[in-house]
C-alpha cells in the first residue's frame, strides 16, 4: 500500500499486475485457479507465463469439482475442457489429497491434448473414469493410458 500527497492509501497498480490477488481455493468452483499437469502446448505456455487456467464452469449438479470431474476453463483467451485429476480440498477414505488443483486438458470427444501427464494421479480415478466412458460415450481411457505413475 502506498500513500499519495493527500495520505490516503492506495494500492499500486503494477503490483496488482504481477501478483494474483484472490487466495487459492481448496474447492474447485468457478473461477479457482487450476494447474495443468500434462504436456499440452497451450497448458505449458500458460503455466510458463505464470497465468494459470481459471474454472469457468462445473459440469456436475453440486458446481463443486471433485477427482474425475469435467471442468470448462479459460486458458489463454480460449475455453477448453478438462478432468480433474487432482485436489486440494478433504477427501474420502483412501483418495489421496494434492498440494495443487491438477487438470488434464482435454478435447470434445475425451482425447487429452497433451501426450504425457507429469504429476502421479489416483488409482481410483480408474474406477471413475471407465464410469463415465460407459455412461457418457466419451474416451477418458486414454487419459489413463498417458498417465506414468499412479498413487
Amino acid at each position: 500500500m502506498l500513500r499519495n500527497s493527500f495520505g490516503v492509501l492506495y494500492q499500486s497498480t503494477t503490483l496488482a499486475r504481477t501478483i494474483h490477488t484472490t487466495a487459492a481455493c481448496n474447492e474447485i468452483r468457478k473461477l479457482a485457479r487450476l494447474r495443468v499437469v500434462d504436456n499440452s502446448e497451450i497448458g505449458k505456455r500458460a503455466m510458463a507465463e505464470g497465468k494459470p487456467p481459471k474454472c469457468i464452469h462445473v459440469y456436475n449438479k453440486q458446481s463443486v469439482g471433485r477427482i474425475g470431474d469435467k471442468v470448462l476453463v479459460a486458458i489463454k483467451g480460449q475455453k477448453k475442457k478438462g478432468i480433474l485429476v487432482g485436489c486440494k480440498q478433504f477427501q474420502k477414505p483412501k483418495i489421496p489429497k494434492f498440494d495443487s488443483n491438477n487438470l488434464v486438458l482435454i478435447d470434445d470427444n475425451g482425447t487429452p491434448l497433451g501426450t504425457r501427464i507429469h504429476v502421479p494421479i489416483p488409482t481410483i480415478l480408474r474406477t471413475i473414469l471407465k464410469e463415465k466412458t460407459q455412461a457418457k460415450g466419451a474416451d477418458y481411457t486414454k487419459l489413463l493410458g498417458i498417465a506414468s505413475r499412479f498413487v
